[in-house]
């Protein structure tokens, strides 16, 4: 049996993978079964920023897996506290709290923005709201599904959990109109990934910060997917200059080979925990704080972040150079970026299986964007190779 068929047969359908089996990577290239190499341009979902197996990464893995890995928080280790000092020095917050996906980073997040309600707010007993935004993704827990505007997600999955209003992302205005006595924070993606990488009009989230000093209320910003390079700036809010209360990060801080994310805040925020009022086995364990220290040496010494800046601009340009009627907008910043496709001429699934014929992997989201998330090492040289298979196929698309 086949490895696609063998992993239909026992797997649950919860994925509509491309047809290629996977074997090997290495920075930017990956390969198949059969030996074809093809152009990561998804970086599983920003994950791997910093390329497939990055000597580093892997060195201080082996080093770290071999001394100490797993002990869980019932103990101290010596790497934890180093790890997270980098990582709130970096985003100029007070402390943070590691857990390993972004989903439980983002469940930590609500915890802490409806205690704080609670506690420091005085918000009565169980009457906390949290405003969310239209076409946002922040996973797949029940919890957070619950807040989703989108159906699909939500379908069969309930009775979910109140607590949370809905407002049109981009719309400073309506998040104001929408806050009372009981708002304890206001909770979005400065870009949102999955909507199709969608971004707010500027001065959005100044807006946003300012509107939430007047009333009192926590600017939590998931930047799960956005942050760490992904924008050309460490962090996609400083694109405006802002602090938040609160930050949500994973993915790249797993250095493309492990789990790891943490919810950073404000110490007003983050002294709302106390000894069992939330908890992981693996968050922040000697092995996942170890590959976080050394994600973000990387993204520093290398100077990812400048990369994803000046690569991003080129492949920006290079994209909405291209004449093609099958593409109704490109939209992104640094390297991420959205090629929004006219579902009317193509389905986005159909552009994103003839780029993966012609070597380029890449995932479309809600059939109509095809997304371009190289990792953040990629060269010019690369980005050429995998445009020109891009303009193939958007040629052939018009026919």
């Amino acid at each position: 049996m086949d490895s696609i068929a063998l992993e239909k047969s026992v797997t649950a359908a919860n994925y509509d993978s491309l047809p290629v089996v996977l074997r090997e990577a290495k920075g930017v290239w990956a390969k198949d079964t059969e030996g074809r190499r093809y152009l990561d341009m998804m970086s599983a979902y920003s994950a791997v920023s910093l390329g497939h197996g990055h000597p580093r990464i892997l060195k201080a893995m082996a080093e770290q897996a071999a001394t100490l890995a797993v002990t869980s928080r019932a103990y101290h280790t010596e790497i934890l506290g180093p790890f997270l000092e980098r990582l709130v020095k970096l985003t100029g917050l007070d402390m943070a709290l590691p857990m390993n996906t972004g989903a439980e980073a983002v469940e930590t997040a609500v915890k802490a923005a409806r205690r704080w309600g609670y506690q420091v707010k005085k918000i009565s007993k169980d009457r906390a709201e949290i405003i969310v935004a239209e076409n946002n993704f922040h996973g797949r827990t029940t919890t957070i599904v619950g807040f989703s505007s989108d159906e699909s997600y939500k379908e069969g999955f309930g009775p979910f959990a109140g607590g949370f209003k809905l407002v049109p992302f981009g719309d400073a205005q309506a998040v104001e109109k929408a806050i009372n006595g009981n708002t304890c924070a206001v909770l979005i993606e400065p870009i949102q990934g999955e909507a199709g990488i969608v971004v707010p009009p500027e001065g959005y989230l100044r807006e946003l910060r300012a509107i939430c000093d007047r009333h009192n209320v926590l600017l939590i910003l998931d930047e799960v997917q956005s942050g760490l390079g992904r924008t050309g700036r460490w962090f996609a809010h400083q694109h405006e200059d802002i602090r938040p209360d609160g930050l949500i990060l994973g993915k790249a801080l797993g250095g493309g080979v492990y789990p790891v994310s943490a919810f950073v805040g404000t110490r007003d925020v983050m002294s709302v925990f106390n000894p069992g009022s939330h908890g992981s086995t693996f968050g922040g364990n000697a092995l996942a704080a170890r590959i976080g220290l050394e994600a973000l040496a990387v993204i520093e010494e290398e100077r990812l972040v400048e990369r994803s800046a000046e690569m991003g601009l080129y492949l920006i340009d290079r994209l909405r150079s291209m004449r093609s009627n099958i593409v109704k907008d490109v939209r992104g910043r640094g390297l991420w970026v959205g090629v929004e496709v006219d579902p009317q001429v193509v389905s986005g699934r159909t552009v994103c299986d003839a780029l993966l014929a012609e070597g380029v992997l890449s995932k479309d989201t809600h059939g109509t964007v095809i997304r371009f998330a190289p990792p953040l090492t990629i060269t010019r040289e690369e980005i050429d190779w995998g445009m020109e298979r891009v303009e193939r196929v958007f040629a052939r698309a018009m026919h």
